[in-house]
């Protein structure tokens, strides 16, 4: 967490900073500081099990903290898959030829604007099976194009996983029913189909699928939530850019990608440390200022523990560097 939001570049980096600046060997308890050898090595070897369950504990109190921003469009998730550049010594994460990438696929409450759940694999695996594996039953995946999968629909609906995912223009539909469409509108087609081709690839179940235009822009989604309004749906794949600007934050802000590590066990750890870090940042943001994530409040935040811990009641052990009674709160239930 300290290598997060102190913004370092590298482990060493970070090693030099623990080395040198008593307030940060204060704040993460080492006074005699961390051998380069001793920290790699346990980045990779050890806590791994902790790190998923520190995790999934504050992942369910900031659940309980945050509030839901659109009740009534459910339990909301996307879905996506981000590269993790990698080495030519990784070679556990193949990609292409020379060409080494890990990928972290997440899932990403959109109601609450925070991760949900990760797993990492190499670069080329797919992401569709991902699906069935984040989401919970009576949840629904927002997902983008890759996604599309006429046997894969059928499964989600037979699972209880419901999905909002657009298609491509060109997909086949075979229309059952034509629902009315406002003649101004942005929608200008809303339908229960079969996709595909019969015989060939078809959906055995039936989907909803609406066309619309944004700025001269198509799209087309499928969804089996039949319980919602056009205009709905439209929203619900407006947030799925949500996931996009947390995976540009979480790299340009708290430096996730830049490795600690080279094996999947470190790099789950590193990943991990950067996901427990956002959710205490986002329960903290909420409490204090009723506002979401941002870079100006994690500098005011690493300032904040700066002057604190250098107070002359300062006790690491007490770990009195968080600001707030919900952060506490959260760090001791963890």
């Amino acid at each position: 967490m300290l290598f997060h939001l102190e913004e370092h570049r590298s482990g060493q980096e970070l090693l030099q900073f623990l080395d040198d600046d008593d307030v940060a060997r204060a704040i993460v308890g080492v006074p005699d500081g961390i051998k380069q050898s001793t920290f790699y090595e346990a980045i990779n070897t050890r806590g791994l099990e902790q790190m998923i369950h520190v995790f999934t504990e504050l992942q369910g109190i900031a659940v309980d903290t945050l509030p839901i921003k659109q009740e009534q469009l459910g339990d909301i998730v996307a879905i996506d898959g981000s590269f993790i550049e990698a080495t030519l010594t990784m070679e556990w994460a193949d990609y292409r030829g020379t060409v080494n990438k890990a990928k972290a696929h997440v899932g990403f409450d959109l109601n609450r604007s925070i991760p949900s759940k990760i797993y990492l694999a190499d670069g080329k695996s797919d992401e569709r099976p991902y699906v069935s594996i984040i989401l919970k039953p009576g949840q629904t995946g927002v997902i983008d194009r890759y996604y599309q999968c006429y046997r894969d629909f059928d499964t989600w609906q037979a699972e209880d996983k419901h999905f909002v995912c657009r298609i491509r223009e060109s997909s086949i539909k075979t229309c059952l029913h034509e629902n009315d469409v406002a003649p101004d509108g942005p929608v200008f087609y809303d339908a229960v189909v079969l996709l595909g081709t019969k015989g060939v690839n078809q959906t055995k179940e039936p989907v909803r699928v609406i066309g619309y235009r944004v700025e001269r822009k198509t799209y087309w989604l499928a969804t089996d939530r039949f319980d919602l309004t056009a205009k709905e749906l439209m929203t619900i794949y407006k947030l799925r850019w949500n996931i996009e600007t947390f995976f540009g934050w979480w790299k340009q802000h708290l430096n996730v990608y830049h490795r600690l590590a080279r094996s999947p066990y470190g790099m789950m750890v590193q990943l991990l440390a950067g996901l427990i870090t956002y959710l205490l940042l986002a329960i903290y943001c909420h409490d204090e200022f009723n506002e979401p994530v941002s870079i100006k409040r994690v500098r005011q935040l690493r300032n904040a523990i700066r002057t604190e811990s250098r107070h002359p009641d300062f006790d690491p052990i007490e770990c009195k560097i968080w600001e707030t009674q919900s952060i506490n709160h959260a760090y001791a239930k963890t």
